[in-house]
């Protein structure tokens, strides 16, 4: 009985050594993934620039199609002082940026806010 209860433990501290190895390496590989998703990101974005700059608006190739378009403009809050009280919150005063938004782009003119230009986006599909 004794050496089955052993087993047991020896099998226990096993899987323990196992799950303290894993941990380090989930650690490694969350921080490969992040690296990978950064390169990604970089590398859209050269892609994206270079057709913006040759005025490529589709590209095909064999296994994607990328094309650029342009994105939705983003809110820039020019004079918060200027923004009227219905696009602030009622807690610490904060603006509810995504109505002003909304309104921006329903044609509204609001003191103290625009809409960005918008940025170029590039589309990626996969076949």
């Amino acid at each position: 009985m004794h050496e089955i209860l052993s087993a047991i433990i020896r099998a226990a501290l096993a899987d323990q050594a196992l799950a303290t190895g894993l941990e380090g390496r989930i650690g490694e590989m969350q921080a490969r993934r992040d690296r990978l998703r950064d390169r990604g990101a970089k590398r859209r974005q050269i892609a994206r620039d270079l057709m913006v700059e040759l005025d490529l608006k589709k590209l095909t190739a064999p296994d994607f199609t990328a094309s650029v378009r342009l994105g939705t403009p983003a809110l820039m809050v020019i004079d918060e002082a200027a923004v009227p009280s219905i696009y602030w919150e009622p807690r610490e005063p904060r603006l509810n940026r995504q109505e002003l938004a909304n309104d921006l782009k329903q044609g509204a003119e609001i003191a103290g806010v625009t809409l960005s230009n918008p940025e170029p986006v590039l589309s990626v599909r996969t076949k």
